[in-house]
């Protein structure tokens, strides 16, 4: 089966009627987790973006909350998966503050777990690069926010 593109899809989409689209939104999020997470977003937190960043703090804080702090390499483990579930949210917000938000209060909890980042070259190499994706967001983003943004990201060190 040959996959259609996004603009056949759209013109599709715009010459179905209101119940086919239900009725498609509703097969597509029986689908996977992720499509209906989506849709989850789109249709009840998209209005209120600051909620949404509040609701993905306290969902990253208690995965926070779990990690293995006596071994190094759970330790890693644990900080990739909550990176992983950070960049999914962050996908799902197509708002450009969200992105350096989340990964500056992901970068803050890090340094919060009191880890030794030094003694392992893969969780300093993680934590460089949550910097990198700030820095770059955050150079994106109108002065005034930037400005904002900048005074958190100061506290942040390099590694």
């Amino acid at each position: 089966m040959k996959t259609a593109s996004i603009k056949e899809i759209k013109d599709t989409l715009q010459d179905l009627g209101h119940p086919q689209l239900t009725e498609i939104c509703l097969r597509l999020s029986k689908f996977k987790k992720e499509n209906k997470e989506l849709l989850t977003y789109l249709l009840f937190e998209a209005y209120d973006e600051p909620a949404y960043i509040n609701n993905v703090k306290s969902t990253l804080d208690d995965m926070f909350a779990e990690v293995n702090k006596k071994n190094l390499y759970y330790a890693k483990k644990n900080i990739r998966k909550i990176l992983r579930t950070a960049n999914k949210y962050i996908r799902y917000s197509g708002n450009d503050i969200t992105e350096p938000e989340i990964l500056l209060y992901v970068a803050l909890q890090i340094i919060a777990l009191g880890l030794d980042i030094k003694k392992s070259q893969t969780l300093a190499n993680l934590y460089n690069g949550i910097l990198k994706k700030i820095d770059k967001s955050i150079s994106s983003l109108h002065e005034d926010i930037q400005y904002d943004l900048l005074k958190l990201r100061q506290q942040l060190h390099s590694v």
